[in-house]
């Protein structure tokens, strides 16, 4: 579903923030990239979301390349970043459902998938609400639902419960379980390592751009002869 080979990006600094990445992602499975601040996880999320174009190497979506066909691949991809921000004078309701019609949803199906996303992640009680007046976690809930609302079959979540507290973090922990269960093609950013456990199948460690480690948790735990994953990740990273 997502192929990634030998992906590279270099700013006009010279700065090298992904160095020759490399990695699959199949239906139905929830593949965690963590790495210290600066690794290089949002560029390669961003790159794959069409936002950036790699310097070299290729990746395509569902069998579309990320760069010759950009239009195809976000018509098929669902994309929550930490940095995109919410319209201040449309509701959360209004928002999820600009979205659902950006993606060309018929009325009939996006009224349908309003009311089930907007259940899912227990954001009834402040539909109404203007973004401008939302607190993080109403806005951390109203990027997944846009992200999520026109059901693609991938999706990309870069640090998605960050800043939120812990009803809000699960939550949202069980609506990405959920998309797995429903053979949704996951990627996921995270600092936090329980939730790397909690979640994912298969997991990259990134660092200066470049891919130190990848497998299932107990492959890398045997791997690296180090049960602990914080200990295993700063074993690789210092």
């Amino acid at each position: 579903m997502v192929s990634v080979d030998n992906l590279t990006k270099s700013f006009r600094d010279s700065v090298l923030a992904l160095d020759r990445v490399s990695f699959e992602v199949q239906p139905g499975e929830i593949f965690g990239l963590i790495g210290p601040n600066g690794a290089g996880k949002t560029t390669a999320l961003r790159i794959l979301s069409t936002i950036l174009q790699p310097t070299s190497g290729s990746a395509t979506i569902a069998g579309f390349d990320i760069v010759t066909h950009p239009a195809e691949v976000r018509r098929r991809i669902g994309f929550q970043s930490a940095t995109t921000g919410i319209y201040e004078r449309m509701t959360a309701w209004e928002i999820v459902e600009y979205f659902g019609r950006l993606n060309e949803m018929d009325d009939a199906t996006l009224a349908r998938r309003m009311e089930e996303v907007f259940g899912q992640l227990q954001m009834n009680d402040f539909r109404q609400v203007l973004g401008g007046r939302m607190s993080t976690g109403m806005k951390q809930k109203v990027s997944i639902a846009r992200a999520i609302i026109h059901d693609p079959p991938v999706l990309i979540f870069d640090e998605p419960t960050a800043g939120l507290d812990i009803l809000v973090q699960r939550a949202v922990l069980e609506t990405i379980k959920h998309l797995r269960s429903r053979g949704r093609c996951i990627l996921f950013s995270t600092h936090i390592m329980r939730e790397v456990e909690r979640l994912c199948d298969r997991v990259a460690i990134v660092h200066q751009g470049k891919l130190l480690a990848c497998g299932t948790l107990e492959e890398l735990r045997q791997q690296h002869e180090q049960h602990d994953l914080e200990e295993l990740f700063f074993k690789l990273v210092t």
